[in-house]
């Protein structure tokens, strides 16, 4: 080592064009990392928002990082008459062996330019769902909801994704320009029990829990009409009757906040709970077996009477 670090020292006393350029370097170095720190103390202390603070501190890291980055290649390769072919070479060749980086850098300038999410945004990428909490030059990251997780909820794991997928896999976002989505909560009771009474509490019960959702999500669709076509005439919650091996289903369906529809259901089931433990005429369904004995049960036809035991 003590021979490897004399030869630089000898190389770099025997040639002082690239003594002085690897000082001018050192010092471009030294003087963006100052710049980058004062920066960013400054957007620290004037910017109260987290998400805009997060925001003006990435930028201008990327910003500042880029300028020295400039003026780097223009101290080492100012005056050569090759310089365009050596970087069409250069970039030929990284773009080979580079594939997936590029791709991913890409991508980077991608979400900055269309933002088909954002940070704090929710999304599903190749079955992957998290919220958005950091978005770089070679991926995005998510902090992990559902899996094991019912409901959606945070599991506490940080998902890394490639930016070079969203150019090939589906992205779902909950949260862009829509805050709303469509959720369903589906009641089985037996089919002895009064179905038309069920569905009339059912229905009180989701306006009831549901009603300050609707005028929310009217302003939503508003705000999202000016980039999409989207065209939703009934955003009030509504109770659909279908019928079951083991009972009738009553399913409400309603419109819900991605962040809080479990919390949302645990309230419209403790009501649903009360209201149908009140009522002797309601009974929960659940799978069972049941012997039917159609002479005796079943409807009696003109050419077809009761059988007597």
């Amino acid at each position: 080592m003590e021979q490897f670090g004399q030869q630089i020292i000898d190389y770099f006393q025997n040639s002082p064009e690239l003594t002085n350029k690897a000082i001018r370097t050192l010092a471009v170095i030294l003087i963006i990392s100052f710049i980058r720190f004062i920066g960013v103390r400054v957007i620290n202390n004037r910017v109260q928002n987290d998400r805009n603070r997060y925001k003006w501190r990435k930028n201008f890291s990327y910003t500042i990082s880029f300028f020295g980055l400039f003026i780097i290649i223009q101290i080492w390769f100012a005056g050569l008459d090759s310089l365009a072919t050596f970087l069409g070479l250069l970039s030929a060749g990284i773009a080979i062996a580079l594939k997936d980086p590029i791709t991913s850098l890409a991508g980077w300038l991608f979400l900055i330019w269309r933002r088909p999410f954002d940070v704090g945004d929710r999304i599903e990428v190749d079955s992957m769902k998290g919220d958005v909490i950091d978005i770089r030059m070679f991926k995005f990251t998510l902090l992990e909801i559902g899996n094991w997780v019912d409901a959606e909820q945070s599991t506490g794991r940080v998902i890394h994704i490639p930016n070079h997928e969203i150019f090939t896999k589906p992205i779902y976002n909950y949260t862009s320009d829509f805050e709303f989505i469509w959720n369903e909560l589906s009641v089985l009771i037996t089919f002895e029990s009064d179905w038309k009474l069920a569905k009339e509490i059912l229905t009180d019960v989701a306006n009831t829990h549901l009603s300050a959702f609707v005028s929310e999500a009217e302003k939503e669709i508003k705000k999202a009409k000016k980039s999409y076509l989207i065209q939703f005439k009934y955003l009030t919650p509504i109770v659909y009757t279908d019928v079951k091996d083991s009972g009738v289903s009553l399913t409400i369906r309603y419109l819900a906040n991605p962040r809080t529809r479990r919390g949302t259901a645990q309230r419209l089931w403790e009501d649903i709970l009360e209201r149908f433990g009140k009522e002797e005429r309601i009974d929960f369904a659940y799978p069972t077996i049941r012997y039917y004995d159609n002479p005796n049960e079943g409807k009696s036809y003109p050419n077809h009477p009761p059988r007597e035991v």
